[in-house]
């Protein structure tokens, strides 16, 4: 919680918005989001007419700079995919390092689909990390979907590309791909997923349709240093946030929203099937400023 006060009034002291931006850059909302949210609370607070709070007019900033960053990754979308394309199967990429939740979160996403009424088909990549895919076979079962893997050792691409032929056989609407989770700072692992990436646009034009980055809240700055290595790669549509829950440091939303232009487009709240939920940028202000 970051509102450092919550009077009606037009004007702070110097001293109150030298609070706010510690607690700001303490949630790890970072250096530049942090000067465009103060920037936009002084320039309400002047407003003669404005009749709020402060930590409304903060909530207000969050919720702006959210929305610009949506605005700016939906129109990169758009631009990327054919115009009137409506493909099947959808083919989403996910992609994360290690320990972030990527697995559980592809079965929680598998599970939100086929709720909606859609088929699904899992392609498990990861097929270096011992019993990966009977991991993902587990997650897949829970979810009620169906599951594309191969032995242990082969190539990833190669999986992923026979995944997606299956799929367009049985006419499955969704394909999630499973990656084998990898440090963004080693090039080989990251260029090993180029080429998944390049392998899955000849499997099927204009795939993958969606590159979802999963992303563990309390990395903090860490996070916005492994997005914008993701997103240089592989041109990110958006990220999972996982374990937002457990940490009072989730102003790392707002360092990549405003920094790489980025969606957040789930929230992982528990372990539970269900406790992965679309993002709600009001929700996450409120939060974050501390209102009811």
């Amino acid at each position: 919680q970051v509102a450092a006060v919550r009077q009606p009034g037009r004007a702070l002291p110097h001293d109150d918005y030298h609070a706010l931006e510690e607690a700001l850059l303490r949630a790890d909302v970072g250096p530049q989001a942090t000067d465009r949210l103060l920037a936009a609370v002084r320039t309400t607070l002047k407003d003669s007419s404005y009749k709020g709070t402060p930590a409304e007019a903060l909530q207000n900033a969050v919720e702006s700079l959210l929305a610009d960053a949506s605005k700016a990754a939906a129109l990169r979308a758009d631009a990327s995919r054919a115009a009137g394309a409506s493909p099947k199967p959808f083919v989403t990429l996910v992609v994360g390092v290690n320990g972030t939740g990527k697995t559980t979160t592809i079965a929680k996403l598998a599970h939100h689909y086929r709720r909606e009424g859609e088929s699904v088909l899992l392609v498990a990549c990861d097929t270096f990390r011992a019993a990966a895919a009977d991991q993902l076979e587990v997650w897949a079962k829970r979810a009620g979907v169906e599951i594309h893997r191969q032995a242990e050792g082969a190539d990833p691409a190669s999986v992923a590309f026979d995944g997606i032929a299956r799929a367009k056989a049985r006419g499955v609407d969704r394909v999630l791909v499973d990656t084998a989770g990898r440090l963004h700072v080693k090039a080989n692992l990251m260029a090993e997923l180029e080429k998944i990436r390049r392998v899955i646009g000849k499997a099927q034009s204009g795939a993958p349709h969606e590159t979802l980055l999963v992303l563990d809240a309390t990395m903090g700055q860490n996070g916005l240093a492994q997005a914008r290595e993701f997103d240089k790669a592989l041109a990110l549509s958006g990220l999972a946030l996982t374990k937002l829950d457990g940490t009072a440091k989730g102003g790392v939303v707002l360092a990549i929203a405003e920094t790489l232009k980025l969606s957040i487009l789930w929230v992982g709240v528990g372990e539970g099937m269900d406790d992965l939920i679309p993002f709600d940028a009001a929700e996450y202000a409120r939060g974050l400023v501390g209102a009811p």
